[in-house]
């Protein structure tokens, strides 16, 4: 092969490179907005996730908190100190990535055992109000207005003075 056939092949690519100059930049363009739409969306997911599995280990101790002997003179004194007990517990659990929680104990008759006495206690967390990683635009609507975990336990009415 002779050197007249080489420059006009050298000549094509680097016209041929020239014109694929911008392409970069416009497909960086187009796929970053997806690739970062994605990354806020693990990211935000799983900082819910940790919130939610923080209210539940929350709520859990502090149903367990319950079980914990309070001195009073009558049973539905004593399942108040112990429901007062529980949210006290609850809400010391809660890290401060959640700390405007609110827990609500719930003293009742158990459904599936009438001469039991059982305590529920629920924590909310208002995520509408105080999202824990900003919102984009449109992304709220798949997000959750609130975070909640209960948890029970069950007391027998003898057990408890």
């Amino acid at each position: 092969m002779n050197d007249s056939a080489r420059i006009p092949m050298r000549h094509s690519r680097h016209v041929s490179r020239r014109r694929q100059h911008g392409a970069t930049a416009v497909e960086f363009a187009i796929v970053f907005p997806v690739f970062f739409t994605v990354m806020y969306a693990i990211i935000t997911y799983s900082v819910i996730f940790v919130a939610q599995q923080n209210l539940t280990l929350a709520s859990e101790e502090g149903a367990r908190a319950a079980l914990n002997y309070q001195k009073a003179t009558t049973v539905a004194a004593a399942v108040g100190l112990r429901a007062a007990a529980a949210c006290t517990t609850a809400t010391n659990m809660i890290t401060g990535l959640i700390s405007t929680a609110t827990c609500t104990p719930t003293p009742t008759t158990c459904s599936f055992d009438a001469t039991m006495q059982c305590i529920a206690v629920k924590l909310t967390y208002n995520y509408a109000a105080n999202p824990l990683v900003p919102t984009l635009p449109f992304f709220g609507l798949v997000l959750p207005a609130t975070l909640t975990s209960t948890a029970t336990v069950q007391l027998n009415p003898v057990t408890l003075l």
